[in-house]
């Protein structure tokens, strides 16, 4: 390096400038000591990715904001978008300072950083390539969806996802088996031949499950309801699904309950024939059989009832009453399943988690109203008691409940419930537990994980490590799949805790020893780890880092929910889905509606890459009026990919 005179004959001003980067600079290469052995066992393909990654770290270990806002005075890059170049940003701001100053600078030749400030966005877009397949005409951003159960025996409804836009799929092995997902992959498989377009498959990894314990069952009751307008009106009829009791079928999408019936009973059922009941309310109810579908019915029912078993059928017919031809025409519901208990919790009340995998209990009140013993829950993993302390923040159900540990011992944890709905909130088996300011040691990989990486190993394209957190379940979960396979799946850390986030700079490190890799921002789990207020900067600073080491990001966790669940958007959803141009992949989970989220999805993402690419607005013509003219209508432009361009938003 060389400088052809001094500082001391710069102004002041640039002379300072030209100190405050070069700090920078130096720091930046001084860095790569710190981070030697790391970067000594990255994969090839990483290796200027993973150097970068460092520099960015030296970037992010200085405040410098007031030096920002003193470069873009200058009318120079204020570093803020300088994630996947770090290097050649601060090369080409001192060359730009030193040439102000009246000098003359040449930056040290190096290998390990991006040759120019495009080479950090090329290697982006080939890592992502490479993990999540190419990106479809016209957009740049991948769509994922989770994979529901029903996948595995309607290849109609997965040739659908495809069709729509869906360019990769999930599946969760923390639901259904091996014989479930074979038939999944396989009507993934015939999809993409029918279309003539590849579909990335996604295998979860359940991980730990650290979720509350059984619970006593209810009672056997199914009831419904239908939807009226404002004067009472039926707007929305139940829709019953009568299935033979001998050999049910499953209920398609759209079922309010199902009524399992004996099927010779239900084999002369026609549509528009008149099923009366009473309820176990002693409520009168018809029901109209509305449609046969194999072996069972559909039936509508325009009142609301409650049904259990023995419940009496009667088909309208005539017959003496209490004949033979009448009792033929009659059939009771068979057994039903029992209704899923809960413990209901208030805002003050205490809660005990056991050790002891006993079925839990509801709080026990006196005759005044009291608790006399609080209600009772076992916790999955009851290892995580003796790393849990008093005072330490837990939450249940996604955050719906929380509280603070007040009583710790070998066979319990007391909890007193701290946030809860006004009425209270009711916490359900099987319901999630975050403990975000402990430090739990549970397995990297469980039994259960090892024994499905099996069959991952051989039929999917990438692999999640939920709940990523140290480096060593990265090294463990690289050793198991190669063991099992020449050319393993890629891998994807899901971040889920705040631990995770902390250690994301190392888990990238460790990921980028084999290829390909990329990050999945579990926002929901994140929001109760880190709290809902930052939720919105912890993304940020995932999405930066990973933007850094040249790894795509998966946007994941409530996309369009209410529109997928219900058939209709939130306008919150629409603008955080739209925020997922800021990602390489946007996931959507499964629900009643996900055909039409995906095909809104894939047109909110077509439409914003018009106006975003990660951090960076594009600036394309502003469809507005000129002051003093009337709007007029602009001619369309055909772009590239044969995509047109969007249409006024």
């Amino acid at each position: 390096m060389h400088v052809h005179g001094t500082l001391e004959q710069a102004p002041v001003s640039e002379a300072r400038l030209i100190e405050q980067v070069r700090a920078i600079f130096d720091h930046s290469l001084a860095l790569e000591t710190e981070f030697r052995d790391d970067l000594a066992a990255i994969h090839p393909l990483y290796a200027v990715s993973a150097h970068n990654l460092v520099h960015y770290l030296a970037l992010r270990r200085h405040d410098v904001r007031p030096l920002q806002e003193q470069l873009a005075a200058y009318g120079l890059s204020s570093l803020g978008r300088s994630e996947a170049h770090v290097l050649p940003t601060l090369t080409a701001v001192l060359r730009a300072l030193h040439r102000l100053a009246g000098l003359e600078w040449h930056a040290p030749l190096t290998t390990t950083a991006p040759g120019s400030v495009t080479h950090g966005g090329a290697l982006l877009s080939a890592h992502t390539e490479a993990l999540l397949g190419a990106a479809p005409a016209g957009r740049a951003v991948r769509i994922m969806v989770t994979l529901p159960s029903e996948a595995a025996v309607d290849g109609g409804f997965v040739q659908g996802l495809l069709a729509r836009g869906t360019d990769l799929v999930r599946i969760n092995c923390a639901h259904d088996g091996p014989e479930q997902w074979a038939d999944m992959i396989r009507h993934v498989r015939a999809a993409e031949a029918a279309l003539g377009r590849r579909c990335g498959v996604l295998m979860d990894l359940a991980g730990p499950k650290l979720r509350t314990g059984p619970l006593p069952p209810g009672p056997e009751v199914v009831r419904w309801r239908v939807q009226r307008d404002a004067f009472g009106r039926v707007t929305a009829p139940a829709r019953l699904w009568l299935t033979p009791a001998e050999a049910p079928e499953p209920a398609p999408p759209g079922a309010t309950a199902v009524l399992p019936v004996t099927g010779a009973w239900l084999a002369p059922r026609r549509p528009g024939e008149v099923l009366r009941l009473r309820d176990l309310r002693a409520k009168k109810r018809r029901l109209m059989v509305t449609a046969s579908e194999g072996a069972s019915r559909w039936a509508e029912a325009e009142a609301g009832a409650y049904v259990g078993p023995g419940t009496l059928l009667q088909a309208a017919g005539r017959g003496k009453r209490g004949g033979r031809r009448s009792r033929a025409r009659r059939a009771e519901v068979g057994t039903l399943p029992a209704q899923e208990q809960a413990l209901l919790l208030r805002v003050g009340e205490t809660l005990v988690l056991t050790r002891a995998q006993g079925v839990g209990s509801p709080a026990l009140h006196g005759p005044d109203g009291t608790v006399v013993r609080p209600a009772r829950i076992a916790c999955t993993l009851p290892d995580i008691f003796a790393d849990v302390r008093l005072g330490q923040r837990i939450a249940f159900d996604d955050g719906k409940i929380t509280g603070v540990i007040t009583q710790v011992s070998v066979e319990a944890l007391e909890v007193r419930i701290t946030q809860a709905p006004r009425r209270g909130a009711r916490l359900r088996a099987d319901r999630g537990i975050n403990l975000p300011e402990s430090a739990l040691r549970v397995p990297h990989l469980t039994a259960e994980d090892l024994a499905n990486l099996d069959f991952i190993a051989q039929h999917a394209d990438l692999v999640g490590l939920s709940f990523a957190q140290d480096v060593d379940g990265v090294h463990l979960l690289q050793t198991a799949l190669a063991e099992r396979c020449e050319r393993p799946p890629g891998i994807l850390l899901k971040i889920e805790t705040q631990h995770g986030f902390e250690q994301l700079p190392l888990l990238l490190l460790a990921a980028m020893r084999t290829a390909p890799v990329g990050v999945m921002i579990a926002r929901g789990d994140l929001a109760v780890e880190c709290g809902y207020e930052r939720l919105a900067e912890v993304q940020e600073e995932i999405l930066w880092l990973c933007e850094a080491a040249h790894i795509p990001v998966v946007w994941a966790t409530q996309v369009l929910e209410s529109l997928a669940k219900t058939g209709t958007p939130s306008r919150a959803e629409i603008t955080d889905a739209a925020m997922g141009e800021r990602a390489e992949c946007v996931m959507l989970n499964k629900g009643p509606h996900i055909l039409e989220a995906v095909t809104a999805l894939d047109d909110i993402l077509r439409r914003m890459q018009e106006h975003q690419h990660k951090k960076s607005a594009m600036l394309r013509r502003l469809h507005v009026s000129e002051p003093g003219r009337p709007k007029q209508v602009p001619t369309p432009v055909t772009a590239t990919a044969g995509h047109e361009e969007a249409e006024d938003v």
